[in-house]
């Protein structure tokens, strides 16, 4: 994997750009390939990615103003569910189309959070703006959304997550997240 010079590097791009470099590298190691290391692959991606992303925070702004309402469980049970789920709509289309280079473009302070802008061409030559919204946890950035096409996963996902708790219940979203991951 080729990876684009930086056009601009700021502290949490310095820190995003290894940890996004092992992810691809690893979702495209020649070893992992084959259908039998598909979970061999998952979880050396997951535990690069649990360096990274602050599931957590990420769980509670995808549940929106329903976390308030769920019990200490129920929160420690949907924040590997929705790991899982983004996991499966982000990092699937990697694992999909393969990446060519990503190109660091751009690192924007926002409110106490930082923008990290990427380019990442996908094979064959298909380029997608891929932004990180990363925020500060005391001695490292992590990222707490990531922007596809400037389009927020995570509000696209407390959008439904939304429309199915009042159609159905909290307990409806639990189950419906749980058939799509089998």
């Amino acid at each position: 994997l080729a990876t684009v010079a930086d056009a601009f590097a700021g502290p949490a791009t310095d820190q995003l750009k290894p940890e996004i470099d092992r992810v691809i590298a690893t979702i495209e190691d020649p070893a992992l390939q084959a259908p039998s290391r598909t979970a061999d692959r998952r979880m050396a991606v997951r535990a690069i990615t649990n360096r990274i992303f602050d599931w957590t925070a990420m769980s509670k702004r995808a549940l929106g103003h329903h976390w308030e309402a769920r019990t200490a469980d129920e929160r420690e049970e949907f924040i590997p569910l929705f790991r899982e789920l983004l996991e499966r709509a982000f990092l699937g289309k990697i694992e999909q189309y393969g990446a060519e280079s990503v190109a660091y473009t751009e690192e924007l302070p926002d409110g106490d959070d930082t923008i990290v802008r990427t380019r990442v061409t996908l094979k064959p030559n298909w380029a997608v703006d891929v932004d990180y919204r990363m925020a500060w946890h005391g001695t490292r950035w992590m990222i707490s959304d990531v922007l596809v096409e400037r389009t927020s996963l995570v509000r696209n996902f407390r959008s439904q997550f939304d429309s199915v708790i009042k159609r159905l219940s909290y307990e409806g979203l639990v189950t419906k997240v749980r058939a799509r991951l089998p």
